[in-house]
């Protein structure tokens, strides 16, 4: 039962009425028997800086930053974590003793999921279709973690060779247009296959990002960050050819799990935290 006592996190976006952080984090309070709430927070973009200080006025222990306000709130928080300089922006805020701490739980968030399902990352070569602000913390991740190689393919060549740039070991991340010769090339050697884009999100599950199916390696892994649907079209076809394939839903928990431990100091329930995602989802 919500009472005075209860200490209240949330999520700011706009729109937020489709998340499924309110959903996932109030059953792993209830498991973990800890009087917490998480409620969504729809804050229009020129509000942002007015939705963090009633935040941290209001006395929240934290919240969850969405589209599009995770690089936009950089300038109203007191101090970043490592994780949010690398990737240049935040998705969880830490509030304690009146100050606002801004971490980035994608990074870290990406490569658990892969970890998981026992998918190794040091030396191995990864093959990424976006060059947005999803595939940044994608790629801090695996560079973080020791992937020797990173080609990253957008519609748009300069996007990606500047997003490319952008990295400090920027040696071992290549841009190109994911139509192109080098990029074909790189498809043959890919360890792992990573779409980053938003093709294939609900509504409009018939769309896929381009990809020269003959040209991938035979045992790449194939992972997408949309979690809705949980087997999107890009994986049912990598799963038809015979390729291990990892759905959004993995990160969307993982760095679920990250947040749930600076805002409580307590383990996450990861396993409920699954469970419950695939039952709002209808996949259990």
């Amino acid at each position: 039962m919500i009472g005075a006592k209860t200490r209240v996190v949330g999520l700011l976006g706009w729109p937020v009425e489709h998340s499924m952080s309110p959903v996932i984090h109030n059953a792993a309070f209830k498991a973990a028997g800890l009087d917490y709430v998480y409620v969504g927070l729809p804050v229009r973009p020129e509000d942002i800086d007015q939705a963090l200080a009633g935040v941290k006025a209001l006395g929240f222990s934290g919240v969850n930053v969405t589209v599009p306000h995770k690089v936009k709130v950089l300038p109203y928080l007191d101090a970043l974590d490592r994780s949010a300089e690398l990737v240049g922006a935040v998705n969880t805020v830490v509030v304690a003793e009146g100050r606002a701490i801004g971490y980035n739980s994608d990074m870290a968030g990406f490569v658990n999921s892969l970890l998981a399902e026992g998918v190794a990352i040091e030396g191995k070569r990864a093959i990424l279709l976006g060059a947005g602000g999803a595939a940044r913390a994608v790629v801090c991740g695996l560079l973080d973690n020791g992937i020797r190689q990173v080609t990253v393919g957008s519609r748009d060549k300069a996007k990606a060779a500047d997003f490319a740039a952008s990295f400090d070991r920027n040696e071992a991340v290549t841009g190109c247009n994911w139509g192109e010769g080098s990029f074909v090339e790189a498809l043959g050697m890919g360890d792992i296959v990573i779409n980053c884009t938003p093709l294939g999100m609900y509504p409009r599950e018939d769309e896929q990002p381009p990809l020269d199916w003959a040209a991938v390696n035979p045992r790449a892994v194939f992972c997408d960050l949309i979690y809705n649907p949980a087997a999107s079209g890009f994986l049912t076809r990598a799963r038809a050819a015979g390729h291990k394939t990892i759905g959004g839903a993995g990160m969307l928990v993982e760095q679920a799990a990250i947040a749930f431990t600076l805002w409580t100091g307590v383990p996450a329930p990861r396993e409920m935290m699954y469970q419950t995602l695939a039952e709002a989802l209808g996949t259990k």
